[in-house]
């Protein structure tokens, strides 16, 4: 397993999580835009940080629950940080407007004194106390982030492991089932987890300077079949059988404007991205192909020998469509 040092810095804004987040995922405005259908203007506000500039509250928490779903992020994390910052920018507002009321400057008789340098330089240090106390009351009060992108929560593998990655908060400390785990300077983790057979309950935790935890809880049921005592000509024939079991190949085209897909096979993932229209993809297994997709109308399959296929008929995503050689797997 690779080893990490971490690095502690400041939590980041909603603007600055919702801009990362859309650039890991190698999406841009336009894209999130089109899946959500919230106008581009919009998404620059809330990434900027424009709070003024955006509508009614009640539409902007419509804004980010949508946002939340198609990146599959906690919706309820980016609205709770949504209202304390309009909060935060609202009195900050207020103060500054309180006190130009109570000493207005008059600019027709303005002259360039010592004193009033030492008084413009202590207005700038009062500022700047501010957006320092902001930063802190922020970090104070907000959560840490975290998003588990593998596995899938009610995912089934065919292993005794899983790899269960993703991206927490840079400087926060990291728990996968009360065990620490290292994450990288980009905040991001990867670690292999054993499995019993059956349904596993996996609780990732993001901790923060104060305290203050995110939490995670994914299942995932392991099918496998204990190892048994064969004799060494069952063995021999086990292994050539094996050997003599072919791959099938699974083919994907995208026609919507564009997709995040993500491609497990035989338990294992293979591949975790956006595709633009008209992109088509391969992947090979030999048991099981699994194929979650953001779009799922936009999305077809076809299996060597048989038909071109829609992945769904829904809109949106859809998640852990699966097939064998012989086509699709109803669960």
């Amino acid at each position: 397993m690779a080893r990490f040092t971490t690095k502690k810095i400041g939590s980041m804004t909603l603007g600055e999580q919702m801009k990362k987040v859309r650039e890991e995922r190698r999406l841009s405005l336009v894209e999130i835009s089109r899946n959500i259908r919230v106008q581009v203007k919009y998404l620059e506000y809330l990434e900027n940080g424009d709070y003024v500039k955006l509508p009614a509250q009640v539409y902007v928490k419509g804004f980010l629950r949508n946002y939340a779903v198609f990146m599959g992020i906690n919706s309820q994390n980016l609205i709770r940080q949504y209202e304390r910052e309009q909060k935060i920018q609202q009195n900050i507002k207020k103060e500054v407007f309180e006190k130009n009321e109570i000493r207005p400057i008059k600019f027709s008789s303005f002259i360039v004194t010592p004193k009033k340098i030492m008084v413009s330089l202590g207005l700038l240090v009062v500022f700047l106390g501010f957006i320092y106390l902001y930063k802190q009351i922020n970090n104070f009060v907000s959560t840490p982030r975290l998003s588990v992108m593998t596995p899938t929560d009610g995912i089934s593998v065919e292993s005794r492991t899983v790899r269960v990655a993703g991206v927490a908060e840079k400087g926060a400390q990291l728990f996968i089932n009360d065990q620490s785990i290292l994450v990288s300077e980009e905040g991001k983790f990867s670690e292999d987890i054993d499995l019993r057979e059956g349904l596993n309950s996996i609780t990732v935790v993001a901790r923060n300077k104060f305290e203050k935890e995110t939490r995670q809880a994914i299942s995932v049921n392991a099918v496998y079949q204990n190892p048994t005592v064969v004799s060494l000509q069952e063995s021999s024939m086990n292994e050539n059988n094996k050997g003599n079991k072919e791959d099938f190949s699974l083919e994907v085209r995208i026609v919507a404007d564009s997709s995040w897909i993500s491609v497990e096979a035989d338990g294992s993932l293979l591949f975790s991205g956006t595709l633009t229209a008209g992109t088509t993809q391969t992947f090979t297994a030999k048991e099981k192909i699994g194929i979650t997709s953001s779009e799922g109308n936009g999305t077809y399959i076809k299996i060597k020998g048989k038909e071109e296929e829609i992945l769904s008929p829904q809109s949106g995503v859809v998640r852990d469509i699966f097939f064998t050689p012989d086509g699709r797997v109803s669960l």
